[in-house]
């Protein structure tokens, strides 16, 4: 009995010393996926979508679909159980609709053993994603201008589902609960389902929300997932889920209150749009490709008309020679040819050019705007001086000064200075009597960039020691440090300017005399706050946030530039109040509280989703290409005064200012939803164009497009810029380009348009013809040709401009990069 004892322990033992070094790897194997499945294997029908289909949609419950993707799977499970032991290896999804393929745990020689077996194409090492962290519906003109079209807000968004791939929900806030509204009937073309909540047995779906499901293999493999924290369930433990679903589908005139004061009234942009939850963030360490992937993989199989991604990948794939084609993008493509919408988040690293993380002419990219709210406070100090600062607070009392005391001088014991006591996290280092009653300064460290200290807990900490308010004085700008007001109870301000920290601090060691030891004697500086709570709309709106990640688009690993434009358009995604979990952590700011205000491209890709949602309610039988073209050929380079949108940028001296934007900040414009319904004309493309413009971009292994998308190499573009995209870019133009474009007639009525066009002088632009007239649903084409005047080592900008008889305006940017060979 010992001696079977022990050999069972050893086997255990074996196992787990194999699959302790074991990692993730995504496979593709040879055969066609559902989508592109036309036929071959003995006993299965053809279940291809055709991309030129208005209706292309993937009928997930006809049996011949169901009953071959159970036979992909089948052949996954053979195919690992003929290579290895069972036990050595973990299958964590099988991948049958978008790409052929499945998700593994096993070792780095099991993964050798794969790459090298009959019928595999890839094997490549999963990697990581993050997360890429109102009033904006005003700002938009949606109230006015979009949702009366649609039947008003009651209606706008009606029936058409909203796929989210993020950090869950939190469905009992009021922006997904269905008090008080219309009922919600059936959508009988979505089969998502709804997982119920470990806990209160009960679903996460109410008819608002009508589907929710969780994604966690990857992370429980690798050995990240903490089901405690992150919850094994839709359950949202973040709050940056919630966030993103609110903006895009969050209920009409929902009260943001914070701290007794409400901000305004929250709304989605399609407020009566359906939510369908896809689970694939987590909370400490982001999510893995391998969830993410099946997570998509399911949306488009559940039926979702829209996907809303504020996730992108941490650095492009290493592994593939091209950005454009690893399991994530190819599943993205097969989602498109599905004909499902798709807005990524551009990413969070700008102002730094080549900074994108969303790469592919497939989908949306969305770079973040600042909008026309500001907050502004102010510190009138004794001396008479008025210190600009930003705080979301109220103001102390009117026609009254309080004393100022540094937290340095009320700290109990010198030796508390280990927890870095001017960050004022911890109301129990101080002197409860010298603050009680007087106004607190504090110190802004490195500790609130990453996230260990916030404003909330000063805020909290002045309240417990009894101050009537806070200052929070930043002396140096940390790298990648972003100053956001927060809401607060009392009344507090960050200083923000460094000139004006030290104006503070010198008034304040001007009137605060000590002894010889430097303690201090008496603490004779005054000062005030003000009200911070009202905004202040400005006309220089919207710009460019720092933080939006910039193009040039890059189509490899080593930086090499693409022939096509990316960030695609510009969207709202700067201070965005919306929704938040009360389990959410994500921001220290705003932990227990219902709603948050925050920044980040993870907000204005769900601004283009909850948009698209809009013009897919409107315009049912459009392709995902002809609703993204219409968002960007409408759009707008101009601020609303007027004057060209402005970029913010670092000087050299790191100081925050402010250029003329260009397309490689901005993409085509800033979104107007108003026109996008209406655009005249679309740019149309389909999943052969796209393979097109693959098979055409110098560098791509034509095997490596095969392995991806299951299709031949279709060279008939001749070269990538004459993809069918509404902008093009050529990032490396020897003497002269013709490029072609098709446009679509999308109005009801005949139109005649008279194209011109303008470039920066380096570049010569000539298009042709010089106008002509398009029946309704008829398409034409047109010519634009680019000639190097002289070489700068830049790009140079310019634009086509389609002026139409009825009123309909069409504009493309055009960027080239001129050589002498």
């Amino acid at each position: 009995m010992r001696s079977e004892f022990v050999c069972v322990f050893m086997i255990i033992l074996f196992g787990l010393a194999k699959f302790g070094k074991a990692e993730i790897y995504i496979v593709t194997v040879e055969g066609e996926p559902v989508i592109s499945y036309r036929g071959g294997v003995d006993g299965f029908e053809a279940t291809a979508v055709e991309s030129d289909d208005d209706d292309h949609k993937l009928d997930s419950t006809s049996e011949v679909v169901v009953s071959y993707a159970r036979h992909l799977e089948k052949r996954h499970d053979l195919l690992l159980g003929l290579l290895f032991e069972r036990g050595t290896y973990e299958k964590l999804y099988s991948y049958r609709h978008l790409i052929n393929g499945f998700a593994v745990h096993l070792s780095p020689e099991q993964a050798e053993t794969l790459r090298h077996a009959p019928g595999v194409k890839s094997v490549e090492r999963d990697w990581k994603v993050k997360r890429l962290t109102t009033h904006t519906p005003q700002f938009l003109g949606l109230p006015t201008g979009v949702w009366p079209t649609g039947g008003g807000y009651e209606r706008a968004g009606e029936d058409i589902v909203i796929g989210f791939v993020d950090s869950g929900i939190y469905p009992h806030h009021p922006s997904f609960t269905t008090y008080n509204t219309e009922p919600y009937g059936p959508v009988s073309r979505y089969k998502g389902k709804c997982e119920v909540d470990p806990g209160t047995k009960r679903s996460f779906c109410n008819g608002k929300i009508i589907g929710a499901q969780h994604f966690a293999q990857a992370a429980i493999a690798a050995g990240a997932f903490n089901p405690s924290i992150d919850f094994d369930s839709p359950l949202d433990g973040d709050g940056h889920g919630s966030h993103t679903a609110s903006i895009a589908a969050g209920r009409n005139g929902i009260p943001v209150r914070m701290y007794g004061h409400e901000f305004g009234k929250a709304s989605g942009m399609a407020p009566r749009a359906r939510i369908a939850v896809y689970k694939a963030l987590y909370r400490l360490f982001g999510g893995f490709v391998a969830d993410v992937v099946a997570a998509i993989d399911q949306a488009v199989h559940d039926g979702v008309d829209i996907i809303s991604l504020s996730v992108g990948p941490n650095s492009p794939p290493s592994n593939t020679k091209t950005t454009f084609l690893n399991p994530f993008d190819a599943t993205l493509l097969g989602a498109v040819k599905a004909g499902v919408f798709v807005a990524q988040a551009a990413g969070n690293g700008g102002p730094f050019p080549k900074s994108l993380v969303s790469y592919s002419p497939w989908i949306a990219t969305v770079a973040a705007a600042i909008d026309d709210r500001r907050y502004k406070n102010h510190l009138i100090l004794g001396n008479g001086k008025i210190l600009a600062g930003i705080g979301l607070s109220p103001s102390t009392r009117i026609n009254q000064t309080y004393t100022l005391v540094a937290a340095n001088d009320a700290l109990l014991d010198s030796s508390v200075t280990k927890y870095s006591p001017t960050d004022c996290q911890r109301p129990e280092v101080f002197n409860k009597n010298l603050i009680k009653g007087n106004i607190l300064l504090c110190g802004y460290s490195y500790n609130f960039v990453v996230g260990s200290a916030s404003i909330k807990q000063v805020s909290e900490t002045a309240k417990a020691l009894g101050a009537v308010g806070f200052v929070l004085c930043v002396e140096n700008v940390s790298p990648g440090a972003k100053f956001d007001p927060v809401p607060v109870g009392i009344p507090g301000i960050l200083i923000t300017d460094t000139s004006k920290s030290k104006e503070l601090i010198d008034y304040y060691n001007i009137s605060t005399p000590r002894d010889w030891t430097g303690r201090v004697k008496t603490f004779t500086g005054t000062g005030k706050i003000e009200d911070g709570l009202m905004p202040i709309l400005h006309k220089s709106a919207p710009q460019v946030a720092v933080f939006s990640a910039r193009g040039p688009n890059i189509k490899d690993f080593s930086f090499q530039e693409a022939d096509l434009l990316k960030p695609d358009i510009l969207a709202p995604g700067s201070l965005i109040w919306a929704a938040w979990s009360l389990n959410g952590t994500d921001e220290p700011n705003y932990v227990g509280e219902g709603f948050a205000m925050i920044s980040g491209t993870s907000m204005a890709a769900p601004h283009i989703a909850g948009i698209a949602a809009l013009i897919k309610q409107k315009h049912p039988h459009w392709s995902p290409a002809a609703i993204k073209s219409a968002l960007m050929t409408t759009s707008t380079t101009l601020d609303r005064a007027g004057n060209p949108i402005l970029a913010q940028q670092y000087s050299e001296s790191e100081a925050m200012n402010l250029v003329r934007a260009t397309p490689f900040d901005y993409g085509s414009g800033h979104v107007n939803p108003r026109a996008a319904l209406d655009p005249g004309l679309v740019f149309d493309a389909g999943y052969e164009d796209y393979l097109g413009f693959l098979c055409t971009t110098p560098g791509i292994d034509v095997h490596e497009i095969k392995n991806y998308t299951n299709s031949p190499c279709n060279n008939s573009l001749g070269h990538p810029s004459n993809l069918n995209t509404p902008s093009i870019t050529i990032s490396h133009l020897v003497r002269t380009q013709i490029v072609t474009r098709t446009v679509t007639n999308v109005a009801d009525e005949e139109e005649t348009y008279v194209i011109t066009a303008r470039m920066q002088p380096a570049v010569a632009i000539d298009v042709n013809p010089p106008a002509m007239t398009i029946r309704a649903g008829a398409s034409r084409k047109f010519t634009v040709t680019l000639t190097v005047r002289s070489v700068t080592g830049t790009y140079s900008f310019g634009e086509v401009l389609l002026k139409g008889s009825r009123g309909h305006k069409v504009r493309i940017p055009v960027l080239a990069n001129g050589y002498s060979r």
